[in-house]
């Protein structure tokens, strides 16, 4: 134990301190770099010392890979980079935003606008805990999540990524910052990142900041305001994850006022780090660096020194990693960027990589497979889509209410693709980038989980069980979830586009479900937020002939005609619900009231955007009572 920064007892600052002076200017520099699993050859992990890999969206082993097969390849990169002259270890970060969502087999929990619509605190908490879980079975340490952006645009293409359009309801949910990396010990000392054990996650607030008050939601856009709105709106969440001891806070793409976020020094130097005195590192977001010039990509050095000297520690370049360093040491080297500046980023980041025990175990647990999609997580994802329905309207007034439902009705019709369709369920950032349609998560057992091996936060489904053989606990679609509950004597009709005129004294009554197809960030950007493939016509047509309930599966407020709010019997926001469509059907029958508020206010019409100017749809659809 001859290095310092080996000595597990030895405080962390003392061994950042020694390490850091034992690191020649390349391995400085390839700390502050993170490149995708693609192009992360063992040469370039163990000879470089690269600091820090990244599943880009969708990016994994194979198709349909299982967590076990994840934390194979994690542990495979980690042990190349324990070869390096030094053995620092590799952080690697995934975009584990609602789960752990890029793995096959996990857990997928509504999308953050649906928690918004909780206002449940400990919910987002233990959410956060068992994604942790889950993230941490698949080898990987490091999480690009919570997004804290406050959306004032249900028009922006991320919308479903905030929690809310109002300060205080983000500031509230923060709490998923704890769950990632459990709760700093009384006397923590403020803005310094702490990850409480190997259960749990180095978290990513993100995009700092302003990003959901672009002008017009356009993503990637220019918030246009005075500092004092920015701090009091955009920045306020940020100052909660601060005190929870968030390791890293990721820059946005976006600018303010003109400037880009990831040239913003005052931004990021003097307010970030000095004036609220975060700890930790600032990570650029993908190929941030090559948005800062035009055409993208050009001019890369003069954006590599704007984004260092602004105070960007980490770089997801992710791809041409070689001329970002070739870049970078000419920079340092030529005096442009001082030695200074670099060596502010490497202690930061090997802060976070201290944090949580990396030097200690940076290699996969594989006690923690059988917490992939347990039955505790589960009914907690269940749970959570009960919470966050809010009932939009219920009978043609409030004297005679059209739902619960009777699970006991003759024949229940059923429409819509939404309806059985679990990737538009889950929407964007699940499976792959942009989300897809179909069964894109299903069945997953764990095999040979010795029970005597369940950590403590893992509550055994099957107390019976000593070793777990393929338990299968499967994803549910709204469709399956009905047939699942419904009286032994009902007929279950489902047709995802009635080509037929409808026999009303066939029916009880019509449940249609309609929503957005998955997208992520400037591919949802919307002018006109219509229901995607005809859903408002498609509901309109079933409510003519049919007493209807509308279920909406969507990342945002939706437009809705006043002919179909007139039409439908019953209006639901489901939001992106992930992968338990059982949690839907629980209240819609009745077994647990409504018990969401909308995160966003739902307006009129998309004139009466953005948020400022925004009228409710009715009296049902505004956040009132907002925290």
């Amino acid at each position: 134990m001859n290095c310092i920064y080996k000595d597990p007892l030895a405080p962390i600052e003392a061994r950042i301190k020694d390490l850091l002076s034992q690191m020649t200017l390349p391995e400085k520099i390839a700390q502050m770099t993170q490149i995708e699993r693609s192009v992360a050859t063992p040469s370039a992990i163990k000879d470089l010392s690269i600091g820090s890999i990244l599943s880009a969206g969708g990016s994994g082993p194979f198709e349909n890979a299982k967590t076990s097969d994840w934390a194979a390849m994690e542990d495979t990169f980690q042990k190349a980079a324990l070869l390096s002259r030094l053995g620092i270890p590799l952080l690697y970060g995934i975009d584990a935003v609602h789960g752990n969502n890029n793995v096959y087999g996990a857990t997928i929990f509504p999308h953050n606008i649906g928690l918004g619509a909780t206002r449940d605190a400990d919910l987002v908490r233990r959410i956060g805990a068992a994604a942790a879980l889950e993230v941490r079975a698949s080898g990987i340490h490091y999480t690009f999540a919570p997004c804290v952006a406050v959306c004032r645009d249900p028009r922006w293409g991320r919308a479903y990524e905030s929690f809310g359009e109002d300060p205080q309801i983000v500031k509230m949910v923060t709490s998923m910052v704890t769950g990632f990396q459990g709760q700093p010990p009384q006397g923590h000392p403020s803005g310094y990142p702490f990850v409480a054990g190997r259960e749990n996650v180095v978290a990513c607030a993100k995009h700092f900041v302003g990003d959901g008050g672009t002008r017009n939601g356009v993503n990637e856009g220019d918030t246009v305001s005075s500092y004092d709105e920015l701090e009091r709106t955009h920045m306020a969440p940020y100052l909660d994850c601060i005190a929870q001891g968030v390791c890293t806070i990721m820059a946005s793409y976006s600018s303010w006022n003109g400037t880009k976020l990831h040239s913003s020094r005052f931004l990021l130097t003097e307010i970030l780090k000095e004036k609220l005195g975060f700890k930790g590192f600032i990570i650029s977001d993908s190929e941030a660096l090559d948005r800062l010039s035009s055409p993208h990509g050009s001019n890369y050095q003069q954006s590599v020194l704007s984004a260092i000297t602004a105070g960007i520690d980490m770089v997801m370049v992710p791809l041409r990693y070689r001329l970002f360093l070739a870049d970078l040491l000419h920079l340092v080297e030529s005096g442009k960027i001082p030695i200074t500046r670099i060596d502010d980023a490497v202690v930061r980041i090997l802060r976070v990589k201290f944090a949580p025990g990396l030097f200690e175990h940076p290699l996969s647990d594989s006690s923690l497979l059988g917490t992939v999609r347990c039955e505790q997580h589960k009914q907690l994802a269940r749970e959570a889509v009960r919470k966050s329905l809010v009932l939009l309207k219920n009978g043609p007034d409030s004297t005679r209410p059209f739902l619960p439902l009777d699970r006991n009705a003759k024949r229940i019709l059923v429409v819509g693709k939404h309806a059985d369709d679990l990737g538009y369920q889950c929407g964007g950032w699940t499976a792959t980038w942009e989300g897809k349609s179909g069964r894109i998560t299903t069945e997953y057992g764990s095999s040979l989980f010795l029970q005597d091996a369940v950590p403590f936060a893992f509550i055994q489904p099957f107390p019976s069980l000593r070793i777990w053989d393929r338990v299968f606990l499967p994803s549910t679609t709204i469709l399956e979830a009905i047939r699942e509950v419904v009286g032994a004597k009902t007929e279950v009709i489902y047709e995802e586009n009635p080509s037929e005129s409808i026999n009303r004294r066939d029916y009880s009554f019509a449940i249609v479900v309609v929503g957005e197809a998955s997208y992520v960030e400037s591919g949802g950007d919307s002018s006109d937020l219509k229901i995607h493939f005809n859903g408002a016509e498609l509901a309109s047509a079933v409510a003519d002939q049919v007493p209807t309930l509308v279920i909406l599966i969507s990342g945002r407020p939706l437009a809705i005609e006043p002919q179909l709010l007139n039409k439908a019997h019953a209006l639901v926001a489901a939001w992106l619900p992930g992968s338990e469509g059982s949690g839907v059907v629980d209240v819609i029958f009745g077994d647990h009231g409504f018990q969401g508020r909308l995160p966003m206010t739902w307006f009129k019409d998309v004139r009466s955007s953005p948020c400022k100017r925004r009228a409710t749809l009715t009296t049902l659809c505004s956040p009132s009572g907002m925290a």
